[in-house]
């Protein structure tokens, strides 16, 4: 049945114009049918180009069973519902319910709404957020699905989403006014009542972590679980697995408060008071931990006298909070419900400083306004299996990047898997002639002195006689600055950098200027498609090694020691090697692009570690000689620029 579908002649030859079969794919298709039909475990490793996409759906829909699909992101979610999903539907001919579930997040609350509406006539209110306000409330009467996505006036970083939209801590469930028109209720029901779901790894993983507290589900029970770009499920289960948190959801509480205390109880002035309280010591526990962008030791942090004064703050605005808000009890549903937040708050915050218990790694990040306090666990793999033995059916995990070398122990033990098949499928595309590796000579050591300076004037003259047309991925947000301002002063090209904008709107100017240089670092590493001649050169400034100090990696390197494990070729090498396979994977993206990819990491050559990454990437022609690299863009078609 599934290599007739994927036949010339078959389902899809008919309804998709100029498909081809492939082996690969095909391949594909049968094992995980086979492992639907025998509720087995299936990891597979499919090379850009195999076709995965219709190779998992393909024997899903046939299969006839109730199907969960999740994804890596929200924008692969969404191509995947919009644009794949239903081509395959037409193709197959399937007469079952599919359905798009997205986290409460990402839609509208209408009592939330309502509240900012009263809220924002106020003397404080900004007038570009009063004015998206109302563009809301206009969608509001219009849309059917209440996502904000597809909210077009709205822009997706707007600082009111948060104020519109609900979060655990602050729904008010059958209590709110709005319940019966509530889009995150009427999305959950579309999806447990449709045959086919498909959630992103997140929201999978948060209800996996509801349910193991025994409360209610987001996600209806299936038959068929499959995870696309299943490289990020380890580290998205580490989140969802720990405790976490932050100076946002401090202010957001305090925010809800003054409006209650402005909508429904004038006359409790305290209320106004714990606000400020509350903003007040979220604010001095920011600037208590220090420097923005940092990721840190929480262990270490919550020793220093001034942090330690900061969590008392805060302790002291909560335990006040409640006194307060204890008075008001029955009085307003909003502000019961922040009694109950501000409950777990307080509950999670003496969690997250008891940093005795062992088995987790304790750390904190910072933004310049916020930060967030996580407990991760060192390893997700029992309560992983836990939950797929608690859900016996298919499990499929698939990914361009899963294996090092062939070998897929460490994604598989990360998640406690015991696949009854796991197994490569190389990708389509004639990389010995699409595309050329370098590894140039002469390049500065990494981290040394002065390595950005010499990196910009080694590579600026290929950049510029390739008319841009260029990623430079970097591993640090510091690195990717630098470069940035030093390209800006040496190229005659537009120089975009990640962070400037919206990750959206710097990828589509990259696209509408086809002669730009874009500089940027993690969210650029995977989960980007361009193809054609707009991108041509892929640069990559070292072997993406986690940073040593970066507390996570230290407390699981502590633990694999303590288990009698090699921590580098365990831990560091194995990460390090897929995260370099997905950024090389943005340069090849279809059997007629060519590109040249350049790394400038001596230790790919210097070191016998570097086999194993070279060994993990496509078979790609090497060469030391950026000449020969130069010479080969030169050769390549280049759309002219208007």
């Amino acid at each position: 049945m599934i290599a007739k579908t994927f036949s010339q002649q078959g389902a899809l030859g008919q309804a998709i114009p100029g498909f081809q079969p492939r082996q690969a794919q095909i391949d594909m298709a049968q094992s995980v049918a086979d492992a639907i039909r025998n509720d087995g475990q299936l990891v597979v490793e499919a090379g850009t180009g195999t076709g995965k996409t219709f190779a998992y759906l393909v024997p899903a829909l046939l299969s006839g069973k109730k199907t969960i699909i999740s994804t890596g992101s929200k924008n692969l979610q969404e191509q995947l519902f919009h644009r794949d999903l239903p081509l395959m539907i037409r193709a197959l001919g399937f007469f079952g319910k599919v359905a798009l579930l997205k986290g409460r997040s990402n839609y509208l609350c209408l009592d939330r709404l309502s509240r900012q509406m009263i809220e924002s006539h106020t003397n404080y209110a900004d007038p570009t957020l009063l004015s998206q306000l109302v563009k809301v409330r206009q969608w509001s009467s219009e849309t059917k699905s209440g996502d904000l996505g597809e909210c077009e006036s709205l822009p997706e970083d707007s600082m009111i989403i948060p104020t519109i939209t609900s979060t655990n801590e602050n729904c008010l469930g059958k209590e709110c006014p709005s319940y019966d028109d509530c889009f995150v209720s009427k999305a959950r029901r579309n999806a447990m009542d449709a045959d086919v779901v498909v959630v992103n790894h997140h929201l999978f993983l948060a209800d996996l972590a509801i349910k193991e507290t025994g409360f209610g589900e987001l996600i209806p029970e299936a038959e068929v679980f499959i995870f696309d770009e299943a490289h990020q499920l380890p580290d998205i289960a580490s989140q969802y697995f720990g405790q976490s948190l932050s100076s946002r959801q401090v202010q957001e509480l305090a925010k809800d408060i003054e409006i209650g205390y402005r909508t429904e109880a004038k006359d409790m002035r305290q209320l106004q008071k714990i606000a400020e309280k509350l903003q007040q010591s979220a604010m001095d526990l920011r600037l208590a931990l220090g420097d923005t962008g940092y990721r840190g030791n929480w262990r270490e942090a919550i020793a220093s006298p001034t942090v330690l004064r900061g969590v008392e703050r805060l302790k002291e605005g909560l335990d006040f909070a409640l006194e307060v808000l204890k008075l008001a009890l029955g009085r307003s549903q909003l502000l019961d419900a922040a009694f109950e937040r501000a409950t777990l708050i307080k509950g999670r915050l003496d969690r997250v400083c008891d940093v005795s218990i062992t088995g987790y790694s304790y750390w904190f990040d910072t933004t310049p306004r916020h930060f967030i306090l996580h407990i991760t666990p060192l390893t997700v793999a029992d309560k992983f299996q836990e939950q797929m033995n608690m859900h016996p059916g298919a499990w499929v995990f698939t990914s361009a990047t899963l294996a090092v070398k062939d070998d897929f122990s460490h994604f598989t033990h990360r998640l406690g898997l015991k696949p009854q098949a796991q197994f490569s499928l190389a990708s389509p595309f004639d990389y010995h002639n699409q595309a050329k590796l370098c590894v140039p000579r002469y390049l500065p050591e990494p981290n040394s002195a002065g390595i950005a300076k010499k990196l910009v004037a080694m590579l600026a003259p290929i950049i510029e006689a390739n008319g841009g047309r260029c990623f430079f991925l970097c591993t640090s947000h510091s690195m990717m600055r630098e470069l940035g301002e030093l390209f800006r002063e040496q190229l005659s090209l537009p120089v975009l950098l990640q962070g400037e904008t919206t990750k959206q709107k710097t990828l589509a100017e990259f696209m509408d200027l086809g002669n730009a240089l874009l500089v940027a670092t993690g969210a650029f590493w995977e989960g980007i498609d361009v193809r054609g001649d707009a991108l041509s050169c892929v640069i990559i400034d070292k072997l993406p090694f986690t940073a040593p100090d970066d507390p996570l990696l230290k407390a699981r390197i502590e633990d694999c020691r303590l288990r009698g494990g090699d921590p580098f070729s365990q831990v560091q090498l194995p990460e390090a090697v897929i995260t370099l396979k997905q950024g090389v994977g943005r340069l090849i993206r279809d059997k007629k692009d060519q590109g040249a990819l350049i790394i400038c990491d001596n230790r790919l050559v210097t070191r016998d570690y570097g086999g194993t990454f070279l060994a993990s990437l496509p078979p790609i022609p090497r060469t030391r000689n950026l000449q020969v690299v130069s010479d080969f863009l030169q050769t390549l078609p280049k759309t002219e620029i208007n």
